[in-house]
């Protein structure tokens, strides 16, 4: 199959999104090297979202009543248990499998008004080489992105491969500093959208409120400093610190929200609900009345069950069938995972 790879301008912008590693040199790329190249075929919307792999297909619960180690088939009945995170032995079938999840996760942010000109970014870590990440383009909308649209950066901020065009500076020093603290974390969200701003300026955590404020139960920190636009690796490594050893969620006072995940998926269904979090912190605060707080015995029971891994994959994976549905094929990224 004929790929072609079209390169894409590089305007000049002002200083405040300094653009890094994009040399101007344009790339035919290996699909099973780089996959990143644009699909002649348009799939439908079913096969887009049916797995190739194993791990991935509804299964029937061994026994009466038997239950599964993972937790989401708590909130699962009928004898079936939901599918989960699909297991990959080929690293570039997994690739391509992120790329697809991530520019779902982009158009998810767009529909929900996540955009603010050129600022947020994505970043997946590469499973080939997992010194590398992978993250969007600079200047291109939310929700207009496909996977043959991000960036293949290494450590230092040097395009290496995908869509060889110019990344967000400050996106980098964020997201390396993250993707290098935290070998756990495989992707990471951050936005300045409106609500995560708001709250973001009185420098507080979210108080534990209700149900979906459980999965940041002992799970989210506060960065209370603002050092600026990220230009510099000091800001980023602070960053990544204040987000701690084990917290997936950061809010960056008067700056926005930072998720993070071991798949794209829950980074940004993380990133989601901790935005509708402050929103609804927002509005309680509002009515200067009392607030009741759900204890920290019932926050931490419901956070084993909604703030796990599985399950906050899985809670995103609606939104991002409906943005398969809705792209006409452009979700697919040239790669047919059937064939890895």
């Amino acid at each position: 199959m004929a790929v072609r790879i079209t390169q894409r301008g590089s305007s000049a912008l002002p200083s405040l999104y300094l653009a890094r590693g994009f040399t101007g040199n344009a790339a035919v790329a290996n699909p099973r090297q780089l996959s990143a190249a644009p699909s002649e075929v348009r799939r439908t919307s079913s096969a887009l979202l049916r797995s190739p792999f194993s791990t991935t297909r509804t299964v029937a619960r061994n026994g009466s009543g038997g239950q599964s180690d993972k937790s989401f088939t708590a909130v699962a009945t009928g004898g079936y248990e939901y599918p989960g995170i699909p297991h990959f032995t080929d690293p570039y079938a997994k690739r391509q499998w992120q790329l697809e999840h991530m520019a779902g996760a982009f158009r998810v942010f767009a529909r929900m008004g996540f955009t603010e000109g050129a600022s947020g970014h994505i970043s997946v870590r590469d499973p080939v080489d997992r010194d590398t990440f992978w993250i969007n383009p600079m200047g291109v909308h939310f929700g207009l992105l496909k996977a043959s649209d991000m960036v293949h950066i290494d450590e230092n901020g040097q395009v290496i491969g995908g869509n060889r065009t110019a990344v967000n500076a400050a996106g980098f020093m964020i997201h390396s500093a993250v993707h290098k603290a935290r070998p756990d974390v495989d992707a990471a969200c951050h936005a300045h959208s409106k609500y995560g701003k708001a709250w973001s300026a009185f420098g507080r955590p979210l108080d534990i409120i209700n149900q979906d404020a459980c999965r940041f139960w002992n799970n989210h920190s506060v960065y209370s400093s603002y050092g600026g636009v990220a230009l510099q690796d000091e800001e980023g490594v602070r960053i990544a610190e204040s987000l701690g050893p084990e917290h997936r969620a950061v809010i960056l006072q008067n700056h926005g929200l930072l998720t993070a995940g071991g798949t794209v998926d829950e980074a940004a269904y993380l990133y989601t609900i901790m935005e509708r979090s402050c929103e609804i912190q927002l509005m309680v605060e509002a009515t200067g009345l009392e607030k009741k707080h759900i204890s920290d015995e019932e926050a931490a029971y419901t956070y084993k069950y909604e703030g796990n891994a599985e399950t906050l994959y899985t809670e995103f994976q609606p939104e991002f069938q409906y943005e398969v549905a809705m792209s006409n094929g452009e979700l697919d990224g040239g790669i047919d995972p059937g064939k890895h």
